[in-house]
């Protein structure tokens, strides 16, 4: 569990489960080819915040459901995320996240392919031990939804400026897991499906902001704190918010414009560009945008039972556009 997330208020009710969440992670290698442990060990060793599990499991306590089951759902979701960054580790080139050297830098990626599906496969397995079919059935469909936004992305979205696209990627890499932590937790109590359907939304409104948050930090960080390059999607070719708010009020940036026609240029070319875009309004606007999301994520929680856990899910919500990294 990363240090600074103790002090952090929405995760002390659910504390002690994240630890039970990381161990049952951890022994899925158990009985497996010592190098997938070893493999696991190092992913599980980078931290990693645990907003997912954590959503899981506040929301699954809102609602009564039974506390094992949402240990092994918290599970079956952070493993799930695990295996997407594996790959798209490998997909992306990358050396490091979170400073800490991938998976790729040191194996093949033969290996490295075969260990995401490994992951992959064990986390859905931990999704079937909550003998919960829907659950299943929705783990199973965020995972195609989460792949398949991936081949969008490899095939079409690089270079491409449009918000109706981004919106559509950020969905499918991040704010359909997120739904997944909140409908399937909602699934596993005795709440009807009119409620799954109002958590659902909360998931989705906050992990939309979420990933909007990322895409700002990416520009607004500095590279120790990231792990990773200054503005790395848009050295890649990929478009993201702010980006996008910088193109519609500088549509004639001769930088903007050779990232659009796949033109790559030095790094003091796109330091400058990194600049302009910080310095922009292209920033806050996209902090306004992620502050909607949460405010409409917050309207449907209040429809909630008022208990410790639905004040700590408001406490993440708040947490998600105020956060450093």
């Amino acid at each position: 569990m990363s240090n600074h997330l103790t002090q952090v208020n929405f995760i002390t009710p659910v504390q002690e489960r994240i630890f039970e969440v990381e161990e049952k992670m951890r022994v899925q290698t158990d009985g497996h080819n010592p190098e997938l442990g070893a493999a696991l060990q190092h992913l599980l060793s980078s931290g990693g915040k645990r907003i997912r599990p954590a959503v899981a499991l506040l929301t699954g306590g809102m609602f009564g459901a039974d506390p094992e089951k949402l240990v092994t759902l918290g599970a079956a979701i952070e493993l799930l995320h695990t295996a997407t960054l594996v790959h798209d580790d490998l997909i992306d080139g990358a050396l490091l996240r979170r400073g800490i050297a991938t998976l790729n830098s040191q194996w093949t990626p033969a290996a490295t392919v075969l260990t995401g599906d490994f992951i992959f496969a064990r986390a859905a397995k931990l999704a079937a031990e909550t003998n919960s079919v829907p659950v299943m059935r929705m783990f199973a469909i965020t995972l195609a939804t989460i792949v398949n936004g991936e081949l969008t992305q490899l095939f079409a979205s690089r270079g491409i400026a449009n918000q109706e696209g981004y919106y559509q990627r950020i969905y499918a890499k991040t704010a359909s897991m997120f739904e997944l932590a909140t409908a399937a937790s909602t699934m596993l109590s005795p709440k009807d499906d009119g409620v799954v359907e109002e958590m659902r939304s909360f998931g989705y409104n906050i992990g939309m902001a979420f990933q909007i948050v990322d895409d700002v930090l990416d520009f607004t960080a500095e590279q120790a704190t990231l792990g990773k390059p200054v503005a790395s999607d848009l050295r890649q070719g990929l478009i993201t918010l702010p980006a996008l708010f910088y193109l519609d009020g500088h549509p004639d940036d001769p930088e903007m414009q050779s990232i659009l026609r796949g033109h790559f240029f030095s790094d003091e070319r796109m330091d400058r560009l990194v600049n302009a875009i910080r310095s922009s309004g292209s920033i806050q606007k996209s902090m306004d945008v992620a502050q909607e999301y949460i405010d409409f994520g917050l309207e449907t929680l209040q429809k909630q039972p008022d208990c410790p856990e639905r004040t700590a899910l408001d406490e993440l919500a708040r947490y998600i556009v105020n956060r450093n990294i």
